[in-house]
């Protein structure tokens, strides 16, 4: 079978193309000699191919398509034919596909200070997220086009391409201006996000100030490293040019749940239906307190089962149970959150608080009790427990190196251990005992 192109013609009152034949088919006595005996009276683009025949009865023939059509109602198609339209824009110049194309590959000099300060114009504006408009600065309202404004891109740039610009880095040498970019080449659509490092919550480097652009608008937040989803995805880069410090920046603090002021507003904020602030306020100060297991993208305004959940398990870490441990955060709740007192969750020490000797339990020196090794757990036994489980050759599970939030790799390691004791069923069922923990450490 020939393949199909395209063909201009003429109708003529002759005419055999399936649409003609269908209708003398149907009103054979119609007049075939004049003008209006024919479907189109004008020239007309149609597709001449041996399998047009073959078109059943009733169907009329499909108009062509646009060749460059967007691939989904509502979303732009790529303006050099080869990024695909995805949830994080392509490339484009300044104010869209009208604006004057960016021209060559660059890296105009720019200083971590004013990153960080241009992306806070959008967070204090809070920019609606978009994917389709342009900011009035002329960049795209979406993640990739709000790091081509921080960074000060000639243009628009998307997940595929941001990296260009930047040099992979490590972890530990992340600064403030700096990304953490996820490119999913497979399928674009699927979890590729970027957002700018704002810098470390803590010590521990386990959350950091994430400055981004996602729905519903431009935010700054508490995150958990590397992201709240596809954690091991994301890349860290530098921008190629970066000169000079941070000076002249306008801070970006951490959240500090010690310092919310906040009275509370009421139970009527909580719960199934609530919409507000407080939500969101609530979720972070909980986040904060080794709750962000709980939440897969962050708090938000709208109440939902994590918050709900992560407010129980910090209730529960207080030891307060039944009615007390609901859920729902009432006023001492919000008050032991807001003050930065009571006991994080996984059960470690008060905000705050001197650090205290460690503890022994069960007459082992230095075991801290099981709800220091259970799902949601974040602490530095966790930590001390893995060092010690890949110095006696149980690690094999680890992908990434012991931390403190307890995980799978953390419970299959330790059920090894237990096994290779010589224990079966509930004596090995991968959370540490009293003894486990004195073998470990003997």
């Amino acid at each position: 079978m020939e393949t199909p192109v395209f063909e201009e013609f003429d109708p003529a009152s002759d005419c055999d193309c399936p649409g003609c034949v269908q209708r003398r088919r149907l009103t054979p006595c119609s007049a075939t000699g004049r003008t209006g005996g024919h479907l189109a009276t004008r020239r007309v683009l149609v597709i001449a191919a041996a399998a047009s025949a073959a078109i059943t009865a009733g169907h009329t023939a499909p108009a062509a398509a646009a060749p460059h059509a967007p691939a989904r109602p509502g979303a732009p198609a790529a303006d050099n034919g080869d990024e695909p339209a995805t949830p994080q824009g392509t490339k484009a110049p300044l104010h869209g596909p009208g604006g004057k194309p960016a021209g060559a590959l660059k890296a105009p000099t720019t200083t971590r200070a004013e990153i960080i300060n241009r992306a806070k114009t959008w967070i204090a504006a809070q920019v609606p997220y978009s994917m389709n408009a342009y900011w009035s600065d002329g960049y795209r309202q979406d993640c990739s086009g709000f790091v081509s404004m921080a960074w000060g891109l000639p243009g628009n740039e998307w997940t595929g391409s941001l990296d260009q610009y930047g040099v992979r880095i490590s972890k530990e040498e992340l600064e403030p201006g700096d990304i953490l970019l996820f490119h999913n080449p497979a399928n674009p659509e699927k979890g590729s996000h970027v957002v700018i490092f704002g810098g470390w919550t803590d010590y521990t480097h386990t959350y950091y100030i994430a400055l981004e652009e996602t729905p519903s608008h431009a935010r700054r937040q508490s995150t958990p490293y590397a992201y709240w989803s596809h954690s091991e995805s994301y890349v860290p880069y530098r921008y190629k040019g970066l000169t000079g410090g941070t000076e002249g920046a306008t801070p970006v603090t951490p959240v500090d749940a010690g310092k919310v002021t906040t009275p509370y507003p009421g139970a009527s904020f909580f719960g199934p239906g609530a919409d507000n602030k407080y939500v969101t306020q609530l979720g972070t100060m909980l986040v904060a307190r080794g709750a962000g297991s709980y939440y897969t993208s962050g708090p938000g305004p709208r109440w939902s089962d994590a918050d709900r959940r992560a407010t129980q398990a910090f209730q529960l870490a207080q030891g307060w149970t039944g009615a007390d441990a609901d859920g729902l955060p009432g006023p001492q709740t919000w008050n032991l959150l807001v003050t930065g007192k009571g006991r994080n969750i996984g059960g470690t020490a008060p905000v705050g608080a001197a650090g205290p000797p460690a503890p022994s339990s069960h007459g082992v020196p230095g075991y801290p009790g099981k709800a220091m090794f259970r799902p949601g757990a974040n602490n530095k036994y966790v930590t001390q427990l893995g060092k010690q489980l890949v110095k006696k050759g149980f690690g094999r599970y680890y992908t990434t190196g012991p931390g403190p939030r307890w995980g799978e790799p953390d419970r299959r390691n330790v059920e090894a251990f237990q096994r290779a004791q010589g224990w079966r069923g509930g004596a090995a069922d991968g959370y540490p005992g009293p003894e486990t923990w004195r073998r470990l450490f003997s």
